[in-house]
């Protein structure tokens, strides 16, 4: 089991990180080789060769392999970002880049989202190295850029001009599962993620004719883009059940004693109760309208107008997703991606999965494991371009009242310290045990 140093670090490691800047505004501003030299300083620390890489300067990326006992062995990828979305000072009870501990609860930005991670991995591995444990299998590290926008920096560049540091990988683990969901009844679930939604973020155009705003005009730029952007905005989509939203949902109502009925998928749904938040975003396909851009004055229709949607698709989906946008936007309006990436689906009868469930139940017994797929997308999609299955395993053991969800990108994001104790025995316990698939 992790020492009581692990548990020290695993704390000081995360508030160290979350003072690093390195919030990702897109576009390429961000710059995360600070927080990837203590990364690798740690590494080089537990005896690992850390390895930094770059395709742009200063979007830094790190990984580390630690040699199993068993080289026939496939073997693991375990992989944190190191960027974080923005926050603003002036909106926050603390400094979001402070990482103070107040109270036993680390606060800042990337508390949850996914300094947090980072630093257990660390924390692990260092631990390791003071004991001389080895793994059965090689575990590869990875800490990357970009994640919080468009990967180019991070894992897509590492696929696509690095997979040699990645070989005989078939399995990853990443964010986000694992962590305490209280249902509101006394009940505590542990979801463990199987599979992502795909991202597809869209860019719509419609073009008129421009003209004064005091003529009649029928072939209005802005008025063709709002029906379009109506028209998704209140389409329903039907429920399509992937193999990991349909385990889900089986496992949740034999938890609950209610009948199991997939083919009224909204009406189980009504019937589990705060549960129910674990799989709604992940029975359907689903486009929300986010941005606009239009005209440059009061009195002028402008010719073109333009909007974003931020667009998921389930696994086998993204067909009827494209089509459905097809018939929503019209013919008088063109989409085309803005940013695009696949759907993941991962087996749940594989050995890893069933060494995640058994972490868990060891540390935290009371606790129900059930499988779910994750809303959004994270690193894992890159990585699968290699081969590699991706689950979400972020152990975190988490009080009831805390919104676990709501720390993703929120305000006053923050993890308690005895949250972060549960992750490195957790995640230890996971690591020292999992056999290849």
């Amino acid at each position: 089991m992790a020492d009581e140093q692990a548990l020290d670090e695993v704390v000081r490691f995360t508030s160290d990180l979350i003072r690093i800047d390195t919030t990702n505004r897109g576009g390429g501003d961000c710059r995360e080789r600070p927080a990837a030299e203590y990364a690798a300083e740690q590494l080089a620390g537990a005896g690992l060769e850390p390895v930094l890489l770059e395709r742009t300067e200063g979007r830094t990326n790190v990984v580390a392999r630690i040699e199993g006992t068993d080289p026939s062995a496939d073997a693991l990828l375990v992989h944190g970002h190191l960027d974080v979305v923005p926050a603003r000072a002036e909106d926050w009870t603390v400094h979001p880049f402070s990482g103070e501990i107040r109270d036993g609860v680390v606060w800042g930005r990337g508390a949850v989202d996914m300094k947090n991670m980072d630093a257990m991995i660390l924390a692990v591995v260092r631990s390791w190295a003071r004991e001389g444990v080895r793994p059965r299998r090689d575990v590869v590290v990875a800490f990357t850029a970009d994640e919080e926008d468009s990967a180019r920096d991070g894992s897509e560049f590492l696929a696509r001009e690095h997979a040699g540091l990645f070989e005989g990988c078939t399995e990853g683990v990443s964010e986000s599962g694992a962590f305490t969901f209280h249902d509101g009844a006394g009940r505590q679930l542990y979801p463990i993620a199987a599979g992502e939604r795909g991202t597809g973020w869209l860019k719509l155009t419609a073009r008129g004719r421009a003209g004064h705003g005091s003529k009649v005009n029928k072939e209005n730029a802005v008025t063709r883009l709002s029906a379009a952007i109506t028209r998704i905005g209140e389409y329903e989509w039907p429920p399509r059940l992937t193999p990991t939203v349909r385990a889900a949902l089986t496992e949740l109502a034999l938890l609950y004693g209610v009948e199991s009925d997939l083919d009224d998928v909204d009406g189980l749904l009504n019937k589990l109760g705060p549960a129910a938040k674990l799989v709604e975003s992940t029975v359907r396909n689903s486009a929300n309208p986010t941005m606009l851009e239009a005209g440059y004055k009061v009195n002028v229709i402008p010719g073109e107008a333009v909007a974003y949607v931020d667009g998921r698709h389930l696994f086998d989906a993204e067909d009827e997703f494209r089509a459905t946008l097809d018939e929503l936007t019209g013919p008088d309006v063109d989409w085309e991606y803005h940013h695009r990436s696949i759907a993941l689906q991962a087996p749940l009868d594989s050995p890893t999965y069933a060494h995640m469930r058994a972490a868990v139940e060891e540390f935290a017994p009371e606790g129900h494991v059930v499988p779910y797929c994750m809303s959004g997308g994270t690193d894992a999609k890159e990585f699968s371009r290699l081969g590699i299955t991706g689950y979400g395993f972020t152990p975190l053991k988490l009080p009831e009242g805390y919104d676990y969800q709501a720390m993703f990108h929120g305000v006053d994001e923050r993890v308690p310290v005895e949250a972060l104790h549960f992750g490195v025995r957790v995640l230890d316990r996971f690591l020292r045990t999992t056999q290849a698939s």
